[in-house]
């Protein structure tokens, strides 16, 4: 308990430094470098990502998300789409046990994919360089999994921006579907799929055919998701098995 109260003091003192913080050295940068820095001095979650020795500040979108639903649990088997720099990838692996820290509980394996080169997470099992998209990389995911069922998909994939709204909404849509199909395909039963997607007129759509395979699906914009962001989450809990689905 001490340890963990000398934590928080650190982060709220942290806070208050960093908010009070001007960026010094700016000269020659751009003017989008200079709000990109000012916005990350001013970031908790920036700060609480680098003493938490986490990768990125994103894993708090999924603490959050998986504080909230329980999607996450020792034993799971997790697959993590568009994985770089790995922040949710760390958090799965706590969370499910994979690298066999907690005594007493079942151990996890997380499966991390990305099409950016990926380092190496301790306790999870890494693949970089590889379009998710692909059926090559899905072979080579299924090998991995040797049989066993996926409790669990989350996937923060994103394109790359083009500029033009409807081609990069038409291009996070068909990230989001290739998530939620290699999900049908290969889930437990009461599985959960969690997909980051932009909001858009199609997003509707999208969650109606989530709720053919889901028990319950719920939009989520996490405390931790910049409130400039058009970015939303869309949580899917208890996987209904294909036996109980009508048509596809």
């Amino acid at each position: 308990m001490q340890k963990c109260a000398i934590l928080i003091k650190r982060i709220i003192h942290t806070q208050t430094y960093l908010a009070k913080q001007i960026p010094r050295n700016l000269k020659g940068k751009s003017k989008s470098s200079q709000e990109w820095l000012t916005r990350q001095l001013a970031d908790p979650y920036v700060e609480k990502a680098r003493i938490m020795n986490l990768r990125c500040r994103s894993a708090f979108k999924l603490i959050e998300i998986d504080d909230r639903f329980k999607i996450l649990k020792p034993g799971d088997n997790v697959l993590d789409c568009g994985a770089a720099p790995g922040s949710w990838s760390q958090v799965a692996v706590d969370r499910t046990n994979a690298n066999g820290a907690k005594e007493g509980c079942k151990k996890g394996a997380v499966f991390s994919i990305d099409l950016l080169h990926l380092h190496a997470v301790p306790g999870a099992i890494t693949f970089g360089g590889l379009d998710f998209t692909s059926k090559s990389a899905q072979k080579r995911l299924r090998e991995a999994l040797a049989g066993r069922r996926v409790n669990c998909v989350i996937s923060d994939m994103a394109p790359n921006a083009t500029g033009i709204r409807m081609l990069d909404n038409e291009n996070i849509m068909n990230l989001c579907y290739a998530a939620l199909r290699f999900a049908v395909s290969m889930s437990a039963p009461d599985a959960h799929l969690v997909v980051k997607l932009w909001s858009n007129g199609d997003v509707a759509k999208f969650e109606k055919d989530m709720e053919r395979f889901y028990e319950h699906v719920k939009r989520v914009k996490p405390e931790s998701s910049r409130s400039d962001s058009a970015e939303i989450f869309l949580v899917a809990r208890r996987f209904k098995g294909l036996e109980n689905v009508g048509e596809t």
